[in-house]
């Protein structure tokens, strides 16, 4: 049956707040939860050193946060509809900073890796609660509109911002006796705790809706989740791969528990994922993209990052720093996107930000390097196995052309993903797109790494079969034929990437009819707004 209760647009109290304050708040929490991803990654070998963690348990480090933060976004979505979204965001901000804090203080591999899945217990609370607070912050049209780019930014750079932040910290000398990558966890503790202490008095509480936890739900669904980001992340580890007994074994269990879940929420009361959630065609299709599009763009991170330290010789930090650009791509594409967005429908600034995106992906796919045994052998035992690739000509326009693609994809999708949202399930919205994208990145790089494994052993095979017929010793022949394989491998991937975001592309341009004038109204569907 039809609702006909008149809705309220966002909580009263909203006018006589400070939005911008609100909006700094956020932000700052999301950009905080997102680029713990990877502010790690730089510093896992400081890490590993120094509390003797061997290298098939220190990928646990980056791995745990990925698997707790996609599989509980279900439950602390659904915990903000019931209990409040300002509460839940509030939690959410505390357990992570206090998790943080126990992460730079651990002293054993359990007790880091335990801090880990608390982070991202954490983070699960707050990211949906966050998303979902712009909804009841701010008011439909240009101001709403305004935020979700802030955030749409922060979400897209923040996984760059983890790399330069990251690289940084882990190069500082001790500070009060703790080493630098200890820092890279401690950071949190003062933005997490100072942020939950402002969110009272610049944010309001969301109304709690009547409904009952569906604690079945809720453990199948989790537990699904968890199944299908590890065995996904197991997939794309080059030690593991697709046919690892544990991989098969995590994706079995993963897609029998989701189906034990769609069952129960078939017959529950009060499901955790209500199947309407889905109903809408352009919600649908935004939720279908955004986990497509994040699955290349985390993987060109993944690959890209790779290609300019190990083959073009960057260290970590420069690394970082390359990658820097991006970040100020994707602010000034969601910019643009936002302001775009009150006067041209959602499907055509998404649909031109994918087909950038998909041609940045291409032109990665063009990187090379000398990779036959004549071209490797020319460059003599000291030449530069890197070629002759350039940043600035080779890599740079690329960067750009994919960050600004991706902020003119994440402003309208993110907007028509939970837009025309019952406010009792705006949480819940928020918490299914950003699975969409936890589990998307899994599975893109997990796809992508097996392409450019299975690239990269046909050509690493030849390479050194050719090089050690010139007799040079073992090493150089690995070191050589690492090289040109590589940039092989890395190439299909980025190619592969491409026709995903392509095939997303498609998508947004065939299913997405949402008129931008429908995203200045904040009535549910079905739901009279006047």
């Amino acid at each position: 049956m039809t609702d006909t209760t008149r809705i309220p647009g966002p909580t009263a109290p909203t006018a006589g707040r400070h939005l911008g304050w609100a909006l700094v708040l956020i932000s700052v929490a999301q950009l905080m939860v997102v680029l713990d991803a990877t502010i790690a990654n730089i510093a896992l070998p400081y890490i590993g050193n120094d509390l003797n963690i061997d290298d098939a348990n220190l990928t646990w480090i980056v791995t745990g946060y990925a698997l707790a933060f996609g599989g509980l976004l279900l439950l602390g979505g659904r915990l903000g509809d019931l209990y409040g979204r300002r509460r839940i965001f509030m939690i959410g901000l505390v357990t992570f900073a206090v998790a943080s804090l126990l992460g730079g203080l651990a002293t054993s591999e359990g007790l880091l890796l335990g801090a880990r899945g608390l982070q991202g217990f954490g983070a699960a609370l707050a990211s949906p609660a966050a998303l979902a607070l712009i909804t009841t912050t701010f008011p439909a049209g240009p101001k709403r509109n305004r935020a979700f780019a802030v955030y749409a930014a922060m979400s897209g750079a923040g996984a760059a911002v983890g790399l330069i932040l990251g690289g940084w910290l882990t190069g500082l000398d001790p500070v009060i006796g703790l080493e630098g990558w200890r820092w890279t966890f401690l950071i949190n503790l003062p933005i997490g705790v100072v942020a939950a202490i402002l969110a009272p008095r610049f944010l309001p509480e969301s109304d709690a809706h009547p409904g009952q936890l569906d604690v079945p739900g809720a453990v199948a669904g989790t537990l699904g989740l968890l199944g299908l980001v590890y065995g996904f992340s197991r997939a794309g580890e080059e030690a593991h791969g697709w046919g690892d007994p544990w991989t098969i074994a995590s994706l079995a269990a993963g897609v029998v528990l989701l189906g034990v879940f769609a069952l129960v929420e078939s017959r529950v009361e009060h499901p955790l994922l209500p199947v309407r959630v889905f109903a809408n065609r352009t919600r649908a299709t935004s939720f279908l993209v955004m986990m497509i599009v994040p699955a290349a763009m985390f993987a060109m991170f993944y690959f890209l990052s790779l290609f300019i330290q190990l083959v073009v010789g960057y260290s970590p930090l420069r690394a970082g720093f390359a990658f820097l650009p991006f970040s100020v791509g994707v602010v000034f594409g969601a910019g643009l996107s936002s302001n775009l967005i009150n006067r041209i429908d959602p499907r055509y600034i998404a649909g031109v930000g994918t087909l950038m995106a998909a041609g940045a992906l291409l032109g990665f796919s063009r990187l090379s390097v000398p990779n036959s045994a004549a071209d490797l052998l020319a460059l003599g035992p000291e030449g530069n196995l890197g070629g002759d690739v350039s940043y600035w000509t080779s890599i740079l326009p690329f960067i750009l052309l994919m960050s600004v693609g991706m902020g003119a994809v994440f402003v309208p999708l993110t907007l028509t993903a939970v837009h025309h949202l019952r406010p009792e399930d705006s949480g819940i919205g928020s918490g299914v797109l950003n699975t969409m994208q936890q589990i998307g990145g899994a599975l893109g790089l997990a796809i992508l790494s097996t392409v450019s494994l299975h690239f990269a052993e046909e050509s690493k095979t030849g390479l050194a079969r050719d090089l050690a017929a010139q007799g040079l010793p073992p090493e150089q022949v690995g070191a050589m034929a690492f090289v040109g394989s590589f940039t092989e491998g890395a190439s299909a991937a980025f190619l592969v990437g491409a026709i995903m975001i392509a095939v997303g592309s498609l998508a947004v341009w065939a299913l997405l009819d949402v008129k931008h004038e429908e995203l200045a109204t904040d009535a549910p569907e079905g739901v009279h707004a006047g």
